[in-house]
């Protein structure tokens, strides 16, 4: 029985061959078109915008500074015309607390109106208490 049904196996069995004259090529060659600049070209490229970038910083930088200078100067001039004004306004302040300070002071005797608690010959400038009307 065995051997029998071997040879049923066998006559039944076919073994898958190739066509002949053999299967159709398959072409599996890569014809994709160059794309894009070589690595030399992006990289000249990257230099190019660097080096333009860095002279638009250099030019905004000396035009940012002469600007920062025109300001500087300008302040400079006014610095005196301010001071002055200043100064008017905290001589108007302190002759109104001296006139303050003579009336109340008007019943002691030996005061003097607007002498220095300070035992010195420099000016010292007033106590903002003074200056409170500014």
């Amino acid at each position: 029985l065995i051997s029998k049904s071997s040879e049923i196996m066998a006559a039944a069995y076919k073994q898958d061959l190739p066509p002949a004259g053999g299967y159709p090529k398959i072409h599996i060659a890569r014809n994709l078109p160059k794309r894009g600049p070589s690595g030399l070209v992006m990289m000249l490229g990257g230099v190019a915008v660097m080096t333009a970038g860095l002279y638009v910083v250099g030019r905004s930088n000396r035009e940012r500074r002469a600007n920062q200078k025109e300001k500087l100067n300008a302040r400079l001039a006014l610095l005196p015309l301010l001071q002055a004004e200043s100064d008017r306004r905290v001589l108007r302040a302190m002759k109104a607390f001296e006139e303050e300070e003579a009336l109340i002071m008007k019943d002691v005797p030996d005061w003097k109106v607007g002498e220095s608690v300070y035992h010195t010959d420099k000016w010292i400038p007033p106590h903002t208490a003074q200056l409170k009307d500014i």
